[in-house]
């Protein structure tokens, strides 16, 4: 299954379970891969930044992309194939799609401040993987120090057909996903799945602004798929209600702003 400008729904991004002495646990693999698979994701990411995949070995890497695909069925599943080095990221993002990934994720490298240093570094990430792999950019600044704008964002889209998803992990991030849908109305932009991260934390908002989907690591991603259902269904407040009432159950690990038991 390819993935496409028209994917959407949840995407858990899967941790790496390791044991203590740096092995991967390939029982809690197969617990973790399957659990997501038994809730109703409509897809998974592994080897993004919270899969750890620095430390993982290529054999390593591929053998996780395996067993995400066994375990997904026939659910799309993305890999990400971000590296220091094209050839690395190349030889991972074919590998991955000939053992079936739907397709690979790529944030840019830190070391990207311009306009053009962006374009073009993604420009050469197209011509390394080929361009028949479907591809996610990944915009989160906060890790990569990256900051791609609306119309850098559109550049790359627009000049790369095989590039059919944004992962929108800036923050805040809320009129970039307006921002874009606007080019998309005027015409500007052709279609593009947008998929949110930041932990789900402002998913609900996130989705009246039009993103697809939730594309991020969450203790509870049974909440993200409740969340995106109800608001794809038009149920917006009932999607912010499931979502507070979560906030307020979880209000133990608590987070700077948000309420705590005794205010639900």
């Amino acid at each position: 299954m390819a993935l496409t400008a028209t994917s959407g729904g949840v995407f858990p991004i899967a941790p790496t379970p390791f044991l203590p002495g740096g092995e991967i646990d390939w029982s809690s693999v197969d617990k973790l891969y399957g659990h997501y698979a038994a809730i109703g994701s409509d897809g998974l990411t592994v080897l993004g930044m919270m899969g750890e995949a620095p430390k993982l070995e290529p054999a390593e890497s591929l053998a996780l992309v395996r067993r995400a695909v066994g375990i997904m069925g026939n659910k799309p599943v993305i890999v990400g194939v971000s590296a220091p080095g094209l050839a690395a990221m190349r030889s991972l993002a074919r590998e991955a799609m000939e053992s079936g990934a739907a397709g690979v994720m790529i944030a840019p490298p830190n070391t990207l401040r311009t306009d053009d240093q962006i374009t073009g570094y993604y420009a050469q990430a197209v011509d390394a993987i080929g361009p028949d792999v479907p591809w996610v950019i990944q915009d989160f600044p906060l890790m990569t120090s990256v900051v791609m704008t609306p119309g850098v964002i559109r550049r790359i889209v627009m000049a790369h057909p095989s590039c059919v998803m944004l992962k929108a992990e800036d923050w805040p991030g809320l009129e970039k996903i307006s921002t874009l849908r606007g080019f998309q109305a005027d015409g500007s932009l052709r279609a593009l799945s947008i998929m949110v991260a930041n932990g789900g934390l402002f998913l609900d908002f996130e989705m009246a602004r039009g993103a697809d989907g939730s594309n991020t690591g969450y203790a509870f991603p049974e909440l993200l798929i409740d969340v995106v259902r109800l608001s794809k269904a038009g149920q917006r407040d009932a999607a912010q209600d499931a979502f507070d009432a979560h906030l307020c159950a979880t209000s133990s690990n608590r987070v700077s702003g948000l309420p705590s038991a005794n205010m639900c």
